[in-house]
């Protein structure tokens, strides 16, 4: 009972740490931040804002250090001080953050860095620092020629083994799986490691954020394709055993199929990262409107019902971010092993047509 309230009690304080700023008032333009820890940024919030940097093409290509730095440069200003004029200072301070030309004009295109391309450099970082060095100990004959040492490795170890046998190999067949192998579990921890920074202290999921998983998608979608087959195209533009006059029907949705599968993923993997961050917040947003409703101390005494269920759900993120992780590159391997799959189909029918009898 003692570990259980210690680990209930370090969630709480996880969970509040990590959220200290979403209910935070602002008095004046200057303060006004329509960003929030859900969203994107062009900045990252460790107590402290961190600015990044800011490129923007538009009549030519301009790269400034950071907002504000674009801000002062006399040609570009804050959306924010275009609709609101009556706040334009001399001294200008990002606001909506969207930056336009200084007379107003949209900029052909914003490149600039956000806090979700951050993050998502982060944990492939942390993927090839992490498995780099286990791959230098797997190489030395740690855990190859000899037992893996430290739980670290084994539990790298069992996730590894799982997902080669029985994720991708079953998906993908004895000959081709360890093309598809590294890029596969790389996936997978980058999604892992993306879907658990949300759980830290001023952590961001960068998987909550759908130009995020479109990437991830695009990319298996490239991977499914450039691969397929022969049989796996003729399946799409000539699908043996189709009437010559339905063919055109069954070419647009094999066609569409191409594209719903990658969008599948993308959407997925969004939105069950998203609606839970967006779950916890709503809970905890019962607080405040329980005390703006019926005073503090109603407040307070709502926390007793609200901060449980909030644990319960950061704590069901914490298998979501696993869940979510292997549903992907499941999904992945299932969708490569269908584009490498080679079919015979001139044996299978000739085998329907002239069934072995005994």
């Amino acid at each position: 009972m003692y570990r259980v309230t210690k680990f209930a009690f370090l969630l709480l304080f996880l969970l509040l740490a990590s959220t200290t700023n979403l209910f935070a008032e602002t008095t004046d333009a200057s303060d006004i931040d329509v960003t929030t820890k859900i969203g994107d940024s062009y900045y990252l919030d460790f107590g402290v804002k961190i600015y990044l940097p800011r490129i923007l093409i538009s009549d030519g290509v301009h790269f400034f250090p950071n907002t504000k730095a674009a801000l002062n440069s006399g040609e570009f200003t804050d959306q924010f001080y275009i609709d609101n004029p009556d706040f334009a200072t001399a001294d200008l301070t990002p606001v909506t953050y969207k930056l336009v030309r200084i007379d107003g004009t949209p900029v052909t295109l914003d490149l600039s860095i956000t806090k979700h391309f951050v993050w998502f450099l982060i944990a492939g970082f942390l993927t090839l620092f992490i498995f780099g060095r286990l791959s230098k100990k797997y190489i030395s004959g740690i855990g190859r020629t000899s037992a893996p040492k430290g739980a670290g490795m084994n539990f790298a170890e069992v996730l590894i083994i799982y997902i080669r046998d029985e994720v991708v190999k079953a998906n993908i067949g004895e000959k081709r799986y360890r093309q598809f192998t590294p890029y596969l579990l790389s996936c997978f921890f980058m999604i892992l490691f993306m879907n658990l920074f949300g759980l830290a202290p001023y952590g961001i999921t960068p998987t909550a954020d759908v130009s995020v998983t479109a990437a991830l998608a695009i990319t298996t979608f490239f991977m499914v394709n450039l691969n397929g087959t022969k049989d796996y195209w003729k399946h799409i533009f000539a699908m043996p055993g189709v009437p010559v006059y339905m063919l055109p029907l069954i070419i647009v949705v094999e066609i569409l199929g191409l594209f719903t599968k990658p969008f599948a993923l993308a959407i997925r993997l969004f939105a069950n990262m998203l609606s839970g961050k967006m779950l916890i917040f709503s809970m905890l947003s019962m607080i405040f409107i329980m005390a703006a409703l019926f005073g503090t101390g109603v407040g307070l005494a709502s926390a007793i019902i609200w901060l449980p269920f909030t644990i319960f759900i950061y704590a069901l993120k914490v298998f979501a971010a696993f869940l979510q992780a292997y549903i992907f590159i499941m999904f992945s391997a299932l969708f490569i092993g269908m584009a490498v799959e080679e079919h015979d189909h001139h044996e299978h029918h000739h085998a329907e047509a002239h069934p072995v009898t005994h």
